[in-house]
């Protein structure tokens, strides 16, 4: 029989076998499903480009189209922008011939309005002085009357006073009252004359 050693020497060599021929298959198997997974790509890469190509075409055609529509937006807002400029224009033109009639009006009828409200305004002063006038004048005439009677007062106030005073005194007399005539003559001429 073979010993012990030979035996281990034996399985290991088995199980070194073993080991190789399963690293082999795994080796095998994982070559397999790489090749696999290549071709998979290399198959899906192929259909990418040419879904990728169909949408560069989509999206040159779909970039196309909107070039033409913004051309054609464009256009239109032009179109509009020129069309909206001429209405402004001749509105403006409208409006400032409008305002220039309505200012030469105005200036008429403020010319007709002047012209009346001067002659009235003329014809107010007018009467306001003829009105002062008169009232200087009554007043004048008033004033006069006025000084005459109280220069008449003052002198009969005067007259009585004196003739008071010499009564009181006890100098009532013919001569006495014939002095006080003629000095109330002269008192009453100062007083007037002062006024």
């Amino acid at each position: 029989m073979a010993s012990n050693q030979e035996q281990a020497s034996y399985r290991v060599g088995e199980a070194k076998g073993h080991t190789q021929e399963k690293t082999g298959q795994v080796m095998d198997a994982a070559k397999d499903k790489a090749y696999e997974a290549k071709d998979r790509a290399a198959g899906l890469a192929g259909n990418a480009s040419g879904q990728g190509q169909g949408a560069t075409e989509a999206a040159k055609q779909k970039a196309g189209e909107a070039k033409d529509k913004t051309s054609e937006t464009a256009q239109a807002a032009k179109d509009k922008a020129a069309g909206t400029a001429q209405a402004a224009k001749d509105r403006t033109t409208e409006t400032a011939q409008a305002a220039k009639d309505k200012t030469v009006e105005s200036k008429d009828q403020t010319g007709s309005f002047l012209g009346e409200k001067t002659e009235l305004a003329k014809q107010k002063a007018a009467e306001t002085a003829q009105y002062a006038k008169d009232s200087a004048v009554a007043g004048k005439d008033q004033t006069g009357s006025v000084l005459q009677q109280a220069t008449e007062t003052v002198k009969g106030a005067v007259v009585g006073a004196k003739d008071a005073v010499v009564n009181t005194l006890g100098m009532g007399g013919n001569n006495a009252s014939n002095g006080a005539a003629k000095d109330t003559t002269s008192v009453t001429e100062k007083i007037t004359g002062d006024h």
